[in-house]
């Protein structure tokens, strides 16, 4: 395999055809096609199907599409470690955050970061799991601050522990079941929560089943942001299940009730999470860096509000 290949292959993917693939490399279609053939050739597979709506891949040319991002990838790591050491810190940082860091310690970070690396180009996702995990997989994310679920841990991914929090579940303010105390009051209820493709049965697991819980699922809406979930909670009376600092932050404080369950939930990890065995850009480790002086500044605050920021949370950096 060439890397003027992988290119054509990774601009077809992108584009949807060959036509714009040759655009966006500013090539010939001509040569777009003959990468391609080659490719395939080489490979004795099929990589795509070519139909009136554009190229269709195969399994095996997905296959080889993940890959080919993740060499891409690490070539732009490598140019930025060059660039790095000549005194040039350039190239893209792409970022997942979940929502309640970048409603809290994110801001400051970012602020650090921009003083440190002006010319590197930022790009945040709002980092659900179920978001961060094919970007991370295929390389175009370079790390993740999220939940790692521990299976997840030992396949794909990994993750460096920044610091413990807990979670409850919310309401509307003055939603009728406000004042529950047992999660089995609350089964006949539709509730809206996040979760990625494969963290379904963990999350069950967590919020219900352990204690004794049995939900109709259907009851269940997967939000694949926190703006949706904010507004099925807020007008459509659901319940959700988030880290317990979600009810103080802007977003929701004076909108959504605690419930005061008397079940308790497991502490939830915080971690830098990153495809296992991959290696960050000094870019990538400046902004880890600047994330943890920010939350260490925060936890040794005495001001009343960092003070009550870290009543849910358990530093570990």
């Amino acid at each position: 395999m060439k890397l003027h290949q992988l290119q054509a292959l990774i601009a077809s993917a992108e584009t949807g055809s060959i036509r714009a693939a040759a655009r966006a490399l500013d090539i010939s279609q001509a040569a777009v096609t003959k990468a391609l053939r080659e490719l395939e050739t080489s490979q004795q597979l099929p990589l795509f199907v070519r139909t009136p709506t554009g190229l269709h891949f195969t399994e095996s040319g997905k296959v080889l599409l993940t890959h080919a991002r993740l060499v891409m990838k690490q070539l732009e790591h490598a140019q930025i470690e060059l660039d790095h050491l000549r005194g040039m810190a350039k190239g893209r940082l792409c970022i997942g955050v979940t929502p309640w860091v970048a409603l809290t310690f994110l801001p400051e970070a970012v602020l650090a970061f921009r003083k440190q690396m002006p010319e590197v180009q930022l790009e945040l996702y709002e980092s659900l799991m179920a978001v961060a995990q094919p970007l991370l997989r295929d390389g175009s994310m370079d790390f993740a601050i999220g939940q790692l679920h521990p299976l997840q841990t030992a396949q794909e991914f990994s993750g460096e522990h920044l610091l413990d929090y807990e979670t409850s579940v919310l309401v509307r303010h003055d939603h009728a079941r406000q004042q529950c105390r047992s999660i089995h009051d609350l089964l006949d209820q539709d509730w809206a929560l996040n979760y990625a493709p494969d963290g379904q049965e963990a999350l069950m697991q967590d919020v219900f089943w352990k204690h004794g819980a049995r939900i109709d699922e259907k009851r269940i809406v997967r939000a694949h942001s926190m703006a949706i979930l904010q507004m099925l909670v807020e007008r459509a009376d659901m319940c959700t299940w988030v880290p317990t600092i979600m009810s103080s932050t802007p977003l929701f404080l004076g909108r959504v009730a605690r419930v005061p369950l008397t079940e308790q939930f497991e502490p939830r990890k915080l971690s830098i999470i990153t495809r296992r065995n991959a290696a960050l850009s000094n870019p990538a480790l400046c902004f880890i860096d600047c994330l943890t002086r920010t939350i260490r500044s925060h936890a040794r605050s005495a001001r009343k509000d960092d003070l009550q920021l870290f009543e849910t949370l358990r530093l570990l950096i």
